[in-house]
């Protein structure tokens, strides 16, 4: 039986991150109970330039982070671009697919590096646990329809990505899954949350790995708590901190799209490696 190999990159560039947890747990479960051997990699990406060879693995998944998602000459940013460009020329050059998910950091990465619209900063730093809403396209793809409309996913960026260019979106056959929460009273674009950069590859804005105990951690830092309570309001805030475990918001997101993704991206895998009767 084929090995499934998935890599894991670490992108918080040796900070601690609950993130980055969150996701190896989520690997480790998901290689408990599958039936396929899976083996899983980690790599320092920003911190120790570990890039994987995509030839060598079959899913990736690559974490958010902090700092700029622009390039500021560090000496990961070139292999990173080059992995993107070898992990989306390989799908369309080959009959074995290779799949990955892109959060947040790496999610804004992928998107300027393929000119997709307008990544910038915001004008405050968002932090919660906010309502994400689907596009007709995200109702029907296989990462999201489980999930309620609006369904609900922690929020952590100083970065947007807006304005996207419709026509190279169309040109690279790339679709909006998800956009964040209607504002009417704000005159402002409304992020762009999620994104199928193509069969294989699925990109998100918002944190799907997060859980409660980690939102609690992150809770302690106080521009995370500054930033919810900005965003909410005290009274808001507090109601929300109550209702972190409920099964309808973020448990029931983390339970659905990375578990989803990986359980979607091996069933393939194994489809395009079975032998003939």
């Amino acid at each position: 039986m084929k090995t499934i190999n998935i890599a894991l990159l670490d992108m918080n560039n040796n900070r601690a991150n609950q993130g980055m947890r969150n996701i190896k747990e989520i690997a480790e479960h998901y290689k408990n109970i599958a039936e396929e051997n899976i083996e899983i990699h980690v790599f320092d990406v920003r911190f120790k330039n570990e890039i994987p060879e995509v030839k060598d693995f079959d899913i990736f998944i690559s974490s958010g982070g902090p700092g700029t998602p622009h390039k500021q000459g560090h000496p990961w940013e070139k292999p990173y671009a080059k992995f993107l460009n070898d992990l989306y020329n390989h799908n369309i050059e080959n009959e074995d697919k290779k799949f990955a998910f892109l959060i947040c950091h790496s999610f804004q990465i992928a998107s300027i590096h393929w000119k997709l619209g307008n990544i910038c900063k915001r004008k405050s730093y968002s932090f919660g646990v906010m309502p994400m809403h689907k596009t007709v396209e995200g109702e029907q793809d296989f990462v999201l329809k489980n999930l309620p409309e609006p369904f609900y996913a922690v929020d952590s960026r100083a970065y947007q990505f807006v304005e996207p260019n419709k026509a190279r979106f169309e040109k690279l056959g790339m679709e909006i899954m998800a956009l964040e929460k209607m504002r009417p009273h704000i005159h402002l674009d409304r992020a762009v949350m999620a994104v199928k950069f193509s069969k294989e590859i699925f990109g998100t804005q918002f944190h799907p790995e997060a859980d409660p105990e980690g939102m609690m951690k992150n809770l302690e830092v106080k521009k995370n708590r500054d930033a919810m309570i900005e965003a909410y309001g005290k009274e808001k805030f507090l109601q929300t901190v109550d209702r972190l475990n409920d099964d309808d918001k973020i448990v029931l997101t983390q339970q659905q799209i990375l578990p989803r993704f990986l359980q979607h991206a091996t069933e393939n895998i194994m489809k395009n490696n079975a032998v003939p009767a």
